[in-house]
C-alpha cells in the first residue's frame, strides 16, 4: 500500500520491530529511513534496550532526514516509573530540500502504521530533541 502523495510503501519489518519495541521492549529506539529506489520506508538501525537518549541522538545523521521512535523512561512527580513512545520526525536544516519534502509528505501515513505512538516531536537540529525536550513532553 503506497501513499498516494509520496508513493512510499512501508516495509513489514517497520511495523514488526515497532510492535517488539512496544510490547516486549526489545529495543530502546528504531531509526527508519526512506529508500527512494525501492519507494519504501525501511528499518535502518535498532537500539539495544540498554542504550541511552544520547546514543539515540547520535544515531540520527547530521544532514539527512529520518523517522525514529524512542521508548523514553521517566519518573513522574509521584515517583512512578513510566515510559512513553516518542515518534521523531528528524529533518535537519542541512538536508536536501527534496528529501525534506518526501519525508514530510510520507510522515502521517507512516505514523499511522505505528499504532501506539504517544508523543510526536518534529526536530530540525539536535537542540529540538534534547533530553530536556523529551522530559517536558511527558506531561
Amino acid at each position: 500500500m503506497a501513499n498516494a502523495a509520496s508513493g512510499m510503501a512501508v516495509h513489514d519489518d517497520c511495523k514488526l520491530k515497532f510492535l517488539e519495541l512496544k510490547a516486549k521492549r526489545t529495543f530502546r529506539f528504531i531509526v527508519y529511513k526512506i529508500e527512494e529506489a525501492q519507494k519504501q520506508v525501511v528499518v535502518e538501525k535498532l537500539g539495544e534496550p540498554g542504550q541511552s537518549h544520547e546514543d539515540f541522538a547520535k544515531s540520527l545523521p547530521a544532514d539527512e532526514c529520518r523517522y525514529a521512535v524512542f521508548d523514553f523512561d521517566f519518573v513522574t512527580a509521584e515517583s512512578c516509573q513510566k515510559s512513553k513512545i516518542f515518534f521523531v520526525a528528524w529533518s535537519p536544516d542541512t538536508a536536501k530540500v527534496r528529501s525534506k519534502m518526501i519525508y514530510a509528505s510520507s510522515k502521517d501515513r507512516f505514523k499511522r502504521e505505528l499504532d501506539g505512538i504517544q508523543v510526536e516531536l518534529q526536530a530540525t537540529d539536535p537542540t529540538e530533541m534534547d533530553l530536556e525536550v523529551f522530559k517536558s513532553r511527558t506531561n
